[in-house]
């Protein structure tokens, strides 16, 4: 990825507790878009609270990915994303994944 994407939250209220929602805010062919992220399971909002700690930013990096299908040949390709910061030396990191399939195509827009 040669552009640095940063995962944004933003505080959202619920039934009287706070939560955030995480999102890559930019623009794609002179259209802004809004990227909605999500952890891949609820246990993964905690792990990004801890990534996050007291910031309301932190970067976006990806890991490609192929997959061959031994029965029929094909492959298929794609890119897992994390979102890390670094506290103290030490690089905390948690996977996150797109909200949404229109999320995910914007996303791979943004990343080429």
């Amino acid at each position: 990825m040669d552009k640095k994407l940063l995962v944004q939250r933003e505080p959202f209220e619920f039934e009287g507790k706070q939560y955030y929602s995480y999102f890559v805010g930019g623009n794609v062919r002179g259209k802004d878009v809004r990227i909605k992220l999500v952890p891949p399971d609820k246990g993964g909002y905690k792990v990004l609270d801890l990534v996050f700690g007291e910031e309301m930013e932190a970067e976006l990096s990806l890991k490609p990915y192929e997959i061959k299908d031994p029965r029929t040949g094909r492959t298929v390709k794609g890119n897992t994303y994390f979102v890390s910061s670094v506290v103290d030396g030490e690089v905390l990191r948690s996977a996150i994944k797109p909200y949404q399939n229109s999320d995910k195509n914007l996303l791979e827009l943004m990343v080429k």
